[in-house]
């Protein structure tokens, strides 16, 4: 089926499609016996990680792929690709014209549309897909955690609180908190939000990892009474937990949605262990193919 429709598929530039790209342009009209093409959905350290890794190999091509959410991200070795695909139909054409073999979904646990986008372009066209998915932070002894389900389930929360409240969920989320009247905030993010804010607050733009030391500095210095985080995962922002836990600040933990109904794999090491017992397996199909002709 695929090789029916990439037969088929219109003579287009890549840069026609996504204006900003890296080393991906004449690509197109591949020979049958080049190396597998892997489209890596990244965006987050295990996927610069990965990145990384992939780039040491002569077995295989990879193209990183971010959402392009900030203006100055941090891009990983290797072709790159910025912007969105268009949904599930965009999603699928591209990797079509891209002859992308394998899809690696290493975005952010929060990051519920392309992570489900790409299940079903993936499943559409029987394409495998190896779905990174870091550890959630578990609660440990001395956290006061009050967990909550939305953005909107912690915003009426903390304004009950009436209290001054660090917020570290990102720029996207932060229109949850703007009907918050009653608490103040300190809205830390990589860039400004845009968009409707809260009454009182004051924006910090800072980007990670941050040390224990200086978070406990930064909740003192504020007299921050309530933290409001995404259960992230991962060591980058993990401090703050750690600093609330020492300061015996609460926080209103956001809890994880459902990202994949595929299963996932929660480490660097066994995205390549997966993918290499799938390449290997693919080579060997191969082989018996052509010996059967």
């Amino acid at each position: 089926m695929i090789d029916k429709w990439w037969s088929e598929r219109p003579s287009i530039k890549l840069s026609e499609l996504n204006p900003i790209s890296h080393g991906i342009e004449g690509r197109l009209g591949r020979s049958p016996d080049a190396v597998p093409r892997i489209l890596l959905l990244g965006g987050t350290g295990e996927a610069a990680e990965l990145a990384a890794q992939l780039a040491s190999r002569n077995d295989l091509e990879f193209i990183s792929s971010f959402a392009g959410r900030v203006s100055c991200p941090k891009y990983p070795i290797g072709a790159v690709r910025v912007g969105g695909f268009g949904g599930i139909e965009g999603l699928i054409s591209y990797l079509i014209m891209e002859s992308i073999s394998v899809v690696i979904d290493a975005t952010h646990p929060f990051s519920v549309g392309i992570s489900r986008n790409s299940e079903v372009a993936c499943a559409r066209l029987g394409l495998p897909l190896i779905a990174l998915v870091r550890p959630a932070w578990q609660k440990q002894k001395n956290d006061l955690w009050h967990e909550v389900i939305t953005y909107a389930d912690a915003a009426e929360f903390v304004n009950r609180k009436k209290g001054r409240v660090f917020l570290s969920i990102g720029r996207q989320e932060v229109g949850s908190f703007a009907a918050c009247n009653d608490a103040w905030f300190l809205i830390r993010a990589i860039e400004a939000p845009t968009g409707q804010l809260p009454r009182h607050h004051e924006i910090l733009l800072q980007r990670g990892p941050f040390d224990l030391k200086e978070e406990s500095q930064l909740l003192r210095d504020y007299s921050i009474d309530h933290i409001v985080s995404k259960n992230s995962g991962g060591s980058g922002t993990y401090t703050k937990i750690e600093a609330a836990r020492l300061l015996g600040i609460p926080v209103v933990m956001v809890q994880r949605p459902t990202k994949h109904t595929a299963s996932a794999v929660e480490t660097v090491d066994q995205v390549v262990t997966e993918l290499t017992a799938l390449l290997t397996r693919t080579v060997q199909d191969g082989k018996q193919r052509k010996e059967a002709r």
